[in-house]
């Protein structure tokens, strides 16, 4: 196998770190050398991968480090609710009982806790080797924002808020979760994330930082508060797929699938898959239907000349960029996915002499778990009624 196939391979396929058995949690400073290949050497390894592959082996991970290989952690959380403060507490003390040589941080906020050190992002941030989220899915993508440029420490994430799909722990096993991290155990599905860049329309690069926009959900390009239609020429790999006369497109990690794209009437992918999804918000056509490309795809998305508004650029709901006609913005995947502990980490390992069919301890199935439980996937009127009598 040549090397740019190989090397797409590793850019855009998820892995799982470490064992229930060994291996330790890798740190920020290994996922930048792993995921650092250049732009034109993904661009290079895109033209040659032709055919579909089959999944890497698991990832196992030594530390040949004597020293902890976690030491510093960023906790982000919502606002600070009675149970959050109570949490952040137990936290506090559970590292310092256990593991008094690890450094804390805090972004700095007016609630920021005793006793911990404040974090700002950017050149110059101290290193993060693991992140810990209390809130609900949109405390993760808050978290993703603060590393908008380079790689992302693992994240541990603890269900506080009213949404819950990216969230595979309950704030009660802490103690046990955080030990699988710290002993090794923890197994990580890494999270795609998209890459923007926008240009001008002269096609130069807009922006003074240099650098591209990470988002973990999705793009969105919208009329806003116009009462026209947006018209947005859409092209794949540089070959043009279609005018869109629409409310707007999103363009979506399978992680995001299930967020805006999923009410525009997106497909749900699986985020174990490397794809973009391509979704048309309200299109002025019966037959154009959501799209799925490949990660190693890039799509442009130019407002067109004979637009009557200008697009507003939402990434991971936040308010960005306002292009207008001529202007552009091109989506491809990021180098830097962002590796979630799941919460297979804390199931005790089965016999494999007598684990039947499914998926045992260690393997990727909270995903399985939530779109039944969170999306009710396929539920039918009985089924729902006999769900509620069970929570009755």
């Amino acid at each position: 196998m040549s090397r740019p196939r190989v090397l797409l391979q590793r850019l855009v396929r998820p892995r799982l770190l470490g064992s229930l058995g060994s291996g330790s949690l890798c740190r920020a400073s290994w996922l930048a050398n792993e995921w650092s290949a250049s732009k034109s050497e993904l661009r290079h390894a895109s033209k040659r991968y032709t055919t579909a592959s089959t999944a890497p082996p698991l990832l196992n991970l030594h530390s040949t480090d004597s020293s902890p290989a976690v030491k510093s952690i960023l906790i982000v959380n919502k606002l600070r609710t009675k149970p959050v403060i109570d949490a952040i507490e137990s936290f506090l003390t559970h590292l310092r009982t256990h593991h008094p040589r690890v450094r804390v941080f805090h972004e700095d906020r007016k609630d920021i806790p005793q006793d911990v050190e404040v974090w700002r992002p950017g050149e110059g941030a101290e290193k993060i080797d693991l992140v810990i989220t209390l809130g609900g899915d949109g405390t993760i993508l808050h978290a993703s924002s603060l590393f908008r440029v380079g790689a992302v420490p693992p994240v541990l994430s603890f269900s506080m808020g009213t949404l819950g799909f990216l969230l595979p722990f309950h704030v009660d096993d802490f103690a046990k979760a955080l030990e699988s991290v710290f002993q090794g155990k923890a197994t990580v599905l890494y999270r795609m994330r998209l890459s923007c860049t926008f240009f001008d329309k002269e096609g130069r690069k807009m922006g003074n930082d240099g650098e591209d926009w990470q988002v973990m959900n999705e793009v969105a390009l919208h009329r806003g508060s116009s009462p026209h239609l947006n018209t947005i020429d859409a092209f794949v790999d540089g070959q043009h797929l279609t005018e869109a006369v629409s409310d707007g497109l999103i363009v979506s990690t399978p992680t995001g699938s299930t967020a805006y794209s999923l009410s525009a009437g997106g497909p749900i992918v699986h985020p174990s898959l490397s794809a973009l999804v391509l979704t048309p918000i309200c299109p002025r056509s019966l037959s154009f239907r959501p799209l799925v490309f490949p990660a190693s795809s890039s799509i442009t998305l130019r407002i067109g000349e004979r637009s009557r508004a200008s697009a507003g650029v939402s990434m991971d709901g936040q308010v960005s960029h306002v292009l207008s006609p001529g202007e552009s913005v091109t989506v491809r995947a990021s180098l830097h996915p962002i590796p979630c502990i799941n919460r297979s980490s804390i199931s005790e390992p089965e016999d494999p002499e007598v684990q039947g069919e499914g998926a045992g301890p260690g393997k990727e199935d909270d995903w399985v778990r939530d779109i039944n439980n969170l999306l009710q996937y396929n539920a039918t009127f009985r089924s729902k009624a006999l769900l509620r009598h069970s929570r009755t």
